[in-house]
């Protein structure tokens, strides 16, 4: 390994363990995951609907916003996402609104690369769609094809390329397409000579561009310059000394995480009081509140009718599932929305009403806190949803809940108290 991948291995070793870094506060988010399989549903309806001839000619209110919104809450990484998709009528930029043979060409791109299984694939459609010269349409679609193929494509934005043209030396531009494939090309075979340890999911690599694209780190100097080393030496030790004083606010970030954990436990407790079996998502099964892990007393694997249907890796997830003691079906799905998007959990029990064949389930809760029950209707009133509305699917806020549950645990059976407490949507 040269001296200049040494350094860059010792800069990787450090960013990773930086409790401030796009590693620790992104990569390893456990919503990160939740979140792909509700962005490749939403985008399989834009291209549905564009291929249907009902897309539209307007950004807002759009199936392909509400997939750009939900990226776009995907921390700072993902920061200002949406602002290339924004429909600007005086520059007609991106012109995929008003021309219908730009729109079923992105339609046609998006397609394609939902299908396909290898990167040489996603490149040949990266080309067609170039040659297509579609005004204001360039790389921050690769945005949207990162959370289609992670291994395959990197996600791209200003910071990220700044970071990469930093760290080569590159003269990477923004807005282009060539620009983006030759910078993955760089991505591609950094990843590869630092596999082990980075990750197969390109998302690590690029949370790294982008923290050096930030000014949060430096890239390690190119030259064979002793002064330049020993100063990017002590600019590392800087951030190691930011990195521990952050760890106070990165126990009040722990400290979110930890209120969606307890709500988590309200449920759990308050579902075996009720006589049901419990389960609690897959991700979250070992982490512990009070002390003892979320799964303590609930099921570790769901039953045999759940194991097959579309839907059921976005079921295994679902923060927690009441089921039936007798028959082993699920009476109700609970969705915790602490201050994540609530398009994600919207998908995800749409993915347990409609994805799992022969079962209906009786009950499925949004749970949020209180003041979040305007951005819940407001996600439900897009077309994207309108068939939640035969679903009675139900808003349940963190005060009625906090208020009410003890009393439940002590005097109810069954869903009807839950149900009373839940507000119709």
């Amino acid at each position: 390994m040269s001296e200049n991948a040494q350094q860059l291995h010792q800069l990787i070793g450090r960013w990773k363990s930086d409790p401030g870094s796009a590693y620790q506060t992104w990569f390893l988010w456990e919503e990160r995951l939740k979140n792909f399989r509700s962005i490749r549903r939403g985008l399989q309806q834009v291209i549905q609907e564009i291929a249907g001839g009902t897309f539209g000619n307007t950004y807002r209110g759009s199936s392909l916003e509400t997939v750009v919104r939900s990226i776009a809450e995907q921390r700072q990484l993902f920061k200002g996402a949406d602002h290339a998709f924004l429909w600007k009528p005086k520059l007609r930029i991106p012109d995929i609104y008003e021309n219908p043979d730009n729109q079923r060409a992105f339609g046609n791109f998006l397609n394609v690369c939902f299908c396909c299984t290898s990167g040489d694939a996603i490149v040949d459609a990266i080309h067609v769609l170039d040659a297509k010269t579609i005004k204001g349409l360039g790389p921050a679609a690769a945005n949207l094809l990162y959370f289609l193929h992670p291994t395959f494509a990197p996600p791209s934005n200003t910071a990220m390329v700044n970071g990469y043209n930093a760290l080569t030396g590159a003269k990477v531009k923004l807005g282009r397409w060539k620009d983006y494939l030759a910078m993955r090309e760089g991505i591609l075979r950094i990843n590869s000579e630092h596999r082990d340890i980075l990750s197969n999911d390109l998302g690590a690599l690029a949370g790294l561009l982008f923290d050096i694209g930030t000014g949060r780190y430096k890239a390690p100097p190119r030259e064979a310059d002793e002064a330049a080393h020993k100063t990017w030496e002590a600019d590392l030790a800087r951030v190691r000394e930011e990195a521990a004083n952050l760890k106070k606010s990165a126990k009040s970030s722990e400290s979110d995480d930890r209120t969606h954990g307890e709500v988590q436990a309200w449920l759990r407790d308050l579902g075996l009081a009720l006589g049901f079996d419990v389960w609690i998502a897959a991700n979250d099964q070992s982490r512990l509140v009070d002390g003892k892990p979320l799964a303590t007393g609930c099921c570790r694997e769901l039953p045999a009718a759940y194991t097959r249907g579309e839907g059921i890796d976005a079921v295994r997830l679902i923060d927690v599932l009441w089921l039936d003691r007798a028959s082993g079906k699920i009476a109700a799905g609970f969705e915790v929305e602490h201050s994540t998007s609530i398009y994600s959990g919207i998908v995800r029990l749409l993915d347990l009403a409609l994805g799992v064949p022969d079962h209906t389930v009786e009950a499925l809760f949004l749970v949020a806190p209180d003041d979040r029950e305007d951005e819940v209707r407001a996600q439900l009133q897009r077309p994207a949803f309108r068939s939640t509305a035969r679903l009675s699917m139900k808003f349940l806020p963190y005060g009625e809940l906090a208020s009410h549950r003890e009393a439940i645990a002590r005097f109810g059976h069954g869903l009807k108290p839950i149900d009373a407490i839940a507000r119709t949507l």
